[in-house]
């Protein structure tokens, strides 16, 4: 009740300014639903559907032979045609068909495109004005009408007389985009139309002149008069209609029109139809200017859709369509005089039960009486509040009764702001507090929807004009500033079905959500939206989708987990007992009291840099969320973990292999995972709950239990902590993990795998600027690589030539018939020399002939081909090359490498323990492989903890037959006895 009374109070304040109103307008008509669609409503439901396109001949009456040619999508409007339209300066063209021998009149920029369409030449037999066909007659194609009123004339205001229908008008609406430039006019089915009709009857003294002609009732079935058609569906009956049309000679030409329509948001087989009704409507169109105003204010995510999707709708905005003709919706609180017609609005239930001579407040009490369990909130609503009467203030004896109409069901959504609260009659203060909202969220087809009905009320209740009298039932609040009811506006994309459409029950084209949580949890579903795209992208809800999400993040910090338990426990490291009393949250403060934990200062230079990475990755989350950017904080989070994992875990794994339990770095390398571990569960306590929870259960309250917060969902989030953060430090080893990675990718490129060992690597630097901290790093990138040696180049050329193409898609329609010689000038130029200068300048110029043509880095494809001998790859801030020759030495260690491998898969398969030691055989005839083993037997142990390995079998154990090379080699592999 509360919310319908504030409601009520909303539009007693637009009745009582003159902006709401009733009206015989054209809308927007739900044929099967019975009632009018708001614009946002409409905006809704467009979809591109295929529609007959006709062309009409509407012959001239005193020149039977010669034709006005007609365009309309809508054959069902026809035998509701009252005029024909034609732009009066326009020029126009009177065409001979000589297959016909008819004539034909049309827009003279049309002709051509016409003939193209029939296939067949018009000769142009004379041309005139628009103006020149201003008044003159023409017969409909239906006769439904025109039979009996076809003559009939009117007096006009000015003097005179003139017929009233079928004749040619001016309008400036007609154009030559599309058509013939000669518009059919059923004014009852279009709002330009209908705005003829209406200049029309101005001219006539009143009575005289046109009435609206509408062979279509309000169910969308053809009435009576279109006896042919009586009682059928209007958009079924296009083809029958044009069959008509053709069968007596009039359909002049036939196709499929492709353009967007709109169907009923509610029922989406239904597509609306426009239609004469009269309905209530708010004058949205008197605040055009304050609520675009308005729009600009607010921060849109994505920006565009501000001056965009949004800001266009708000530009051809029209007067909103407030009533509906149904029983259920809050009922419209307008009163009619029985008498005299005058209408008054009510702001409460409690300020109607206050007038004069109420009556009818019985009904609601013998149906409470009869069913007690009735919510009193009914009262408000039909059937019970149509009951109430009262003394009519414009007449005596005269009573006062509701109207019928309910109220647009968008405009109860875009009152919650303030109805919320029951808003002006109860909760102010709390209205106060909340208004505006800092931030919504919707999907992109609430543009036209929630969005809008938001704004508009907001801005037509609470703009400067509108606060200041505002009064009815309460006093309203002082002006807000810009922008209101929101300040931010997030807009989701779309959810398609796994079919690539809108989802949609009646389809079935997705997984239910409940399978999804069952297959792979929750936070997997959750992780996909939030990490894999923008929210305002469309995203394709797809089980294969979701699952093949899961190794990026949530496997891969599970992962990390899994690996500091797996060697904590080995080594009985336990937080609970290296720190005393109570930690609360277990930040970086309490860490530093535990045994055994050094300062960050003093440990390694992997742990601070893991560590600042974490601090950045703290302060870009926050900051990401603080503009609502969820993808961006996600990806920080992602590649944080990428960096813990594929970094700094694998390069720390020798000291987690350490056999000396206290020592300072294996200590750090535990506390530094420890509190990277504990700090991401709160990170990611938004993003994936339940990853989070277990996360900390494990690490933290488990461990602790009352010493610690008893969820991570009771924690702060984490802030980042300036002293830990090294930028030098982090921009040399991305630079440095760059270079690792390109090394990889010109492995892949020359099919060289990671264990075989290369001689040389070198690198082109975009900047010197890391380069001294590269060299201090050089055993590590060597280490990264496989390679034996790391130089820097400044001559590129010597190891690599860059191949320049054209994008041929983009510059197509620039270039055009140039293109050939683009490519050919972009073949001869020097790759290297153009890739600099568009480094420099961000753009090239071709000399081609007298032209010459500019062309920036996305109009150009540079690849990198690298010399014989050599693989490269490039990125950002530098260029990998690797030197591919292979010696036999390199070989050699290359075969260790692969052995090492064999055997460590085959200790997994086994089930050995991190700690356990084996014995190997290694059998082969091959010389090669035998000398491989020798050199490198002291490295094969270590690696695989072998406290022997022997060429040959080892008794009673089953062999792996393994290929090296081309060779055949037999691995035995056994626990070694303790």
């Amino acid at each position: 009740q509360s919310y319908v009374e504030s409601v009520w109070w909303a539009l007693k304040s637009f009745f009582e300014r003159d902006l709401l109103y009733q009206g015989h307008k054209i809308v927007w008509w739900w044929a099967q639903g019975g009632t009018a669609l708001s614009s946002g409503e409409v905006g809704q439901g467009y979809r591109e559907v295929a529609d007959p396109s006709v062309y009409v001949r509407f012959p001239l009456v005193d020149e039977p032979d010669t034709a006005l040619l007609v365009w309309t999508t809508t054959p069902w409007t026809l035998p509701s045609n009252q005029f024909a339209a034609v732009d009066a300066d326009l020029e126009y063209a009177v065409v001979r068909d000589e297959q016909s021998g008819q004539q034909l009149i049309l827009a003279a920029a049309l002709v051509e495109s016409i003939a193209t369409k029939v296939k067949r030449e018009l000769p142009v037999v004379a041309t005139l004005k628009g103006r020149d066909l201003v008044g003159r007659r023409y017969r409909p194609p239906f006769d439904y009408y025109y039979a009996a009123d076809g003559e009939k004339t009117g007096r006009l205001t000015g003097g005179g007389s003139e017929r009233v229908a079928w004749r040619v008008v001016a309008a400036d609406f007609v154009t030559t985009e599309s058509g013939t430039g000669v518009v059919h006019q059923a004014p009852a089915f279009g709002e330009v139309d209908y705005d003829v009709l209406v200049a029309e009857q101005a001219r006539f003294v009143e009575g005289e002149g046109p009435q609206l002609i509408n062979a279509v009732a309000s169910d969308g079935t053809f009435t009576a008069e279109a006896l042919d058609y009586q009682g059928r569906w209007v958009k079924e009956a296009d083809k029958d209609i044009t069959r008509n049309l053709r069968d007596r000679g009039l359909l002049y030409h036939l196709e499929q029109y492709l353009h967007d329509y709109p169907f009923c948001w509610r029922a989406d087989e239904d597509p609306l139809i426009q239609y004469p009704r009269e309905s209530w409507f708010i004058r949205t169109t008197a605040f055009k200017e304050q609520m675009l105003e308005n729009n600009r204010q607010i921060n849109w995510l994505p920006d565009h859709i501000r001056d965009g999707r949004f800001g266009n709708f708000l530009e051809t905005n029209v007067d909103w369509a407030l009533s509906r003709e149904r029983f259920w919706g809050t009922p419209l609180p307008i009163w009619v005089c029985e008498e005299t017609g005058r209408k008054e609005a009510i702001a409460s239930y409690e300020e109607l039960l206050a007038k004069p001579g109420v009556d009818g407040v019985q009904a609601w009490e013998s149906a409470k009486q009869a069913r007690p369990e009735l919510p009193e909130d009914l009262k408000v609503h039909k059937p019970y509040i149509d009951e109430i009467t009262y003394d009519s203030p414009f007449a005596a004896g005269a009573r006062m009764r509701r109207v019928p109409e309910v109220i647009d069901c968008w405009f109860d959504s875009g009152a919650m702001p303030f109805a919320q609260w029951g808003y002006p009659h109860t909760g102010e203060s709390d209205f106060g507090s909340q208004f505006p909202a800092d931030f919504i969220s919707e999907a992109l087809d609430q543009t036209r929807g929630w969005f809008y009905s938001l704004l508009a009320i907001s801005t037509l209740l609470f703009d400067k004009q509108g606060a200041s009298d505002s009064q009815s039932g309460g006093q309203a609040a002082a002006p807000p500033a810009l922008p209101h009811p929101y300040r931010n506006c997030i807009v989701l994309g779309l959810m398609l079905g796994e079919d690539g459409t809108k989802m949609a029950k009646s389809k079935r084209n997705y997984r239910e959500p409940g399978e999804i949580f069952d297959l792979h949890g929750a936070d997997a579903l959750r992780w996909y939206f939030f990490a894999k795209q923008p929210p305002w992208s469309s995203i394709i809800y797809s089980e294969q989708a979701i699952k093949e999400s899961i190794p990026e993040f949530l496997l891969r910090l599970w992962n990390v987990y899994s690996f500091f338990v797996i060697y904590a426990n080995i080594d009985g490291f336990d937080p609970s007992e290296l720190i005393a009393g109570q930690v609360d949250q277990l930040d970086s403060a309490t860490l530093s009291t535990a045994a055994g934990y050094r300062t960050v200062a003093q440990r390694s230079e992997l742990d601070r840099w893991i560590l600042s990475e974490l601090q950045r990755t703290a302060g870009v989350v926050i900051e990401c969320m603080d503009r609502y950017d969820n993808f961006a904080a996600c990806t920080a989070i992602t590649d944080c973990v990428d960096s813990l994992s594929n970094w700094y875990l694998r390069r720390a794994r020798p000291r987690f292999w350490a056999n000396d339990k206290t020592a300072p770095e294996k200590l750090d390398a535990y506390w530094t995972t420890y509190e990277c571990l504990t700090t991401l569960s709160k990170l990611i306590a938004p993003f994936v709950p339940f990853l989070a929870e277990e996360l900390w259960q494990n690490l933290a309250a488990g461990i602790f239990a009352e010493r610690a917060r008893e969820s991570v969902h009771l924690c702060d989030y984490p802030k980042p902590n300036a002293e830990l953060l090294d930028e030098q430090l982090s921009q040399g080893m991305s630079l440095g993990r760059e270079i690792s990675s390109l090394g990889r990718a010109a492995r892949m490129n020359a099919k060289l795998k990671v264990r075989q060992p290369l001689a040389k690597v070198e690198i082109v630097l975009a900047s010197d600027e890391h380069r001294d901290w590269l060299e201090s790093h050089g055993a590590l990138i060597c280490e990264e690589l496989n390679v034996k040696s790391l130089e820097f180049t400044s001559e590129p050329e010597k190891y690599i030539d860059y191949q320049v193409q054209p994008d041929f898609k983009r510059l197509g329609p620039r270039v055009g018939k140039q293109m050939p010689a683009v490519k050919k000038a972009l073949g001869e130029a020097d790759g290297a020399t153009l890739l600099a200068q568009l480094k420099r300048d961000g753009k090239v110029e071709l000399a081609l002939g007298d032209e010459t043509v500019e062309l920036s880095d996305e109009d150009i494809q540079v690849r990198l081909q690298a010399k014989e001998g050599w693989s490269a790859a490039q990125g950002q801030q530098c260029v990998v090359v690797l030197d591919t020759e292979l010696t036999p030495e390199l070989l050699a260690e290359g075969i260790a490498r692969d052995l090492v491998r064999v055997i460590q898969d085959q200790r997994k398969e086994m089930g050995c323990e991190f700690t356990d030691r084996i014995e190997v055989g290694i059998e082969t005839n091959a010389a090669e492989i035998r000398a491989a083993v020798d050199t490198f037997l002291a490295y094969i142990t270590q690696e695989t903890l072998a406290v022997e390995l022997k060429l040959g079998p080892l008794e009673g154990v089953e062999p792996i037959e393994i290929s090296v090379g081309s060779e055949r080699v037999r691995v035995y592999v056994r626990r070694a006895a303790s």
